[in-house]
């Protein structure tokens, strides 16, 4: 972990394609969520390209019980990387982004990497009140071990 970023990594023993199946639907994220914040999604379009934007209903202490975000796409490459960056609704995205790399280990094997990364956050006040990382590496590691799973579904 870095003053700014934390990475996880974990290898799966499932296609990078079926991996990013899952990833890419919003719906599936409230079952993958290491952190206990997501709790449904408002639009649930399955990720196509940057740019596009999905929604996602929220709870957590750090924004005063329930709360809205729209995620921002900022990365897609089918099957290898799908990133975005969160904002709360109505907001342009402050800085911090969320990204999954993918990489095939052979045919039924895939090296996932998931970042949570928010060294672009300049927001000081921002910075104060979330207390970044808001995330831990704990719950990271949690959220691969529930995509492990999730795929197997």
């Amino acid at each position: 972990m870095s003053e700014t970023k934390i990475v996880v990594e974990r290898t799966i023993n499932a296609p990078s394609a079926q991996i990013f199946e899952v990833l890419s639907n919003p719906e599936r994220h409230v079952e993958l969520d290491g952190s206990g914040f997501v709790r449904s999604v408002e639009k649930s379009n399955r990720i196509q390209g940057s740019g596009e934007v999905f929604t996602m209903n929220m709870a957590g202490d750090h924004m005063g019980g329930e709360y809205r975000t729209e995620n921002h796409v900022t990365g897609f490459d089918p099957n290898k990387l799908l990133a975005w960056r969160t904002a709360p609704a109505g907001q342009e995205p402050p800085g911090w982004e969320w990204m999954w790399e993918l990489e095939a280990q052979g045919s039924d094997a895939t090296l996932v990497r998931h970042t949570y990364d928010w060294s672009h956050v300049t927001d000081k006040a921002l910075l104060d009140k979330i207390g970044f990382p808001l995330v831990t590496e704990q719950q990271l590691d949690d959220t691969l071990v529930r995509l492990e799973e999730a795929v197997g579904r």
